[in-house]
């Protein structure tokens, strides 16, 4: 029983990092992001059985997040607040994404700029629907192949790949809309 619980540990422990930050990208609030990721672990805790000898872990925990993630959004979406002094997500992490859509400069108004662009991404990115932006969060913020993408997703590598397209078109449409808007 010890070794049980100690193991249970030593999987948290191990995924913590990763997964609460995953977590926190695809629901934009480092609360619901512990929350979920609390769920989660429960989930693995009480499925354990269910887990097939053979298959990897990082997809099943992934796919497990990702549903308790979609539940709590749901459950939230009626009283959804937002902070107007809070930032959401925290870092430089979506300035990959922002350079792809709007380049980058040195200049102190060009990184006010830049940093406008990023809140902009931020905002877009939530706005797209789940299954584009589960896809961008898990390839381009979590780092993961296509094919790891595609295993906690229960899709096929192609899947992965034209959801990531067409969230790439749509954030690409938006920010070329709202330029004409500035």
């Amino acid at each position: 029983m010890e070794d049980d619980a100690a193991a249970f540990e030593s999987l948290v422990h191990r995924y913590e990092h990763e997964l609460f930050s995953y977590l926190r990208r695809y629901l934009g609030s480092a609360e619901m992001a512990e929350d979920v990721f609390q769920a989660t672990f429960l989930q693995v805790h009480l499925k354990r059985d269910n887990f097939e000898d053979g298959r990897r872990f990082r997809p099943w925990l992934y796919t497990i997040a990702t549903n308790q993630a979609i539940d709590a959004q749901r459950r939230n979406r009626r009283h959804r607040m937002v902070s107007i002094d809070q930032r959401v997500g925290g870092g430089d992490d979506l300035g990959a994404l922002v350079e792809m859509l709007a380049g980058r400069e040195q200049t102190a108004d060009a990184r006010m700029e830049d940093q406008e662009a990023k809140d902009w991404v931020r905002s877009a990115v939530e706005e797209l629907p789940d299954p584009l932006k589960s896809a961008l969060i898990l390839v381009y913020h979590q780092g993961m192949k296509y094919r790891e993408a595609a295993d906690v997703l229960g899709i096929p590598v192609g899947t992965v790949k034209s959801r990531l397209h067409a969230a790439l078109l749509r954030l690409n449409q938006s920010w070329q809309k709202s330029g004409q808007e500035r």
